[in-house]
């Protein structure tokens, strides 16, 4: 049974890889149609996190997006000579510093090498993280009046179970190096002098964060300062504030940046875009939405198999 099982799922991967293949098309060795000019449109949602480009695949179905899938994105639009503007499409509600920081540095990047165009756009939420990705180097940021944004600041979570630990009877020992290398420990509480410590570090990449805003929006450092103390903000409240340049949503910031970029619209009004593909042969297989066929398929034989003798003990 489970031969004939594994048998069936490779056979179906085959037959799908090879229609795929064939719906790709430009097998006949023609010429491909030239690109137009257009603008590359960069997802970035869900918690960001610092690491390589990661893709999904049957065994693992990735949450959130890496600065390395920003940064090669990035990369791609700069390399690209089609790709005349960068919209950046944001629905996150922010995650590491040093992530934001990563992005920055490669979109500052783009604008200095590329000589190209920014525009970020924020869907249900662009804060923290995600809005100093859309702060740093944007020429205009859209957001719906609806939209979260700001959260500017930043916070390092620990927590003490010591006294838990005491009530059911847990000891935790440990040899250590120095003094301060279990700083952070949930088994005692923190020295002033660590608690000291840990405050100079968030206030430096706090520091940062606001130096990033400031510049990026052409801000004095003074008034980022007094709407940097990590509230969130409407889209409507972070236009009034100068955090934000138009309500608009995805289409608006998406013709704002083909007139910036002076790019022809199509007949629908909009200028051509470049989004990330979904993966494509053996890669779009082992996909997430390849993974569901498969898995239902398997179930499916796995039922034929089991369910006569199921029913012949019943009898």
């Amino acid at each position: 049974m489970l031969k004939k099982i594994f048998v069936s799922a490779v056979l179906l991967l085959a037959i799908l890889s090879f229609v795929v293949s064939l719906l790709k098309g430009n097998n006949n060795g023609e010429k491909t149609v030239t690109i137009p000019d257009r603008v590359a449109v960069i997802n970035i949602s869900g918690t960001i996190i610092s690491g390589d480009a990661q893709e999904d695949d049957i065994f693992h179905q990735q949450q959130g997006i890496t600065s390395g899938t920003i940064m090669r994105q990035i990369r791609d639009a700069t390399n690209d000579n089609s790709v005349k503007a960068v919209l950046l499409k944001i629905d996150s509600g922010g995650g590491s510093a040093t992530a934001a920081e990563e992005v920055g540095r490669e979109l500052k990047r783009f604008k200095e090498n590329a000589k190209k165009p920014i525009v970020a756009c924020i869907g249900d939420t662009g804060a923290s993280a995600a809005y100093w990705i859309a702060a740093c180097s944007s020429d205009k940021i859209y957001a719906n009046a609806t939209s979260l944004t700001g959260s500017i600041g930043v916070y390092m979570p620990y927590m003490n179970v010591e006294e838990l630990y005491k009530k059911i009877g847990v000891t935790s020992n440990k040899i250590k190096s120095g003094p301060h290398k279990d700083m952070m420990s949930m088994d005692r509480e923190m020295t002033d002098e660590e608690k000291a410590m840990l405050q100079n570090i968030v206030n430096e990449i706090y520091e940062e964060f606001v130096t990033t805003i400031a510049e990026g929006r052409k801000m004095d450092e003074s008034k980022v300062r007094t709407l940097a103390d990590g509230r969130v903000y409407t889209g409507a409240q972070a236009k009034n504030l100068g955090l934000v340049d138009e309500i608009g949503n995805y289409y608006d910031a998406l013709v704002a940046a083909g007139e910036l970029a002076k790019l022809k619209p199509e007949k629908n009004g909009l200028p051509h875009v470049k989004i990330r593909q979904q993966k494509t042969g053996w890669g779009y297989i082992f996909g997430s939405e390849m993974a569901k066929i498969i898995k239902s398929e398997i179930i499916n034989q796995f039922k034929a198999e089991t369910m006569p003798s199921i029913e012949n003990n019943v009898r």
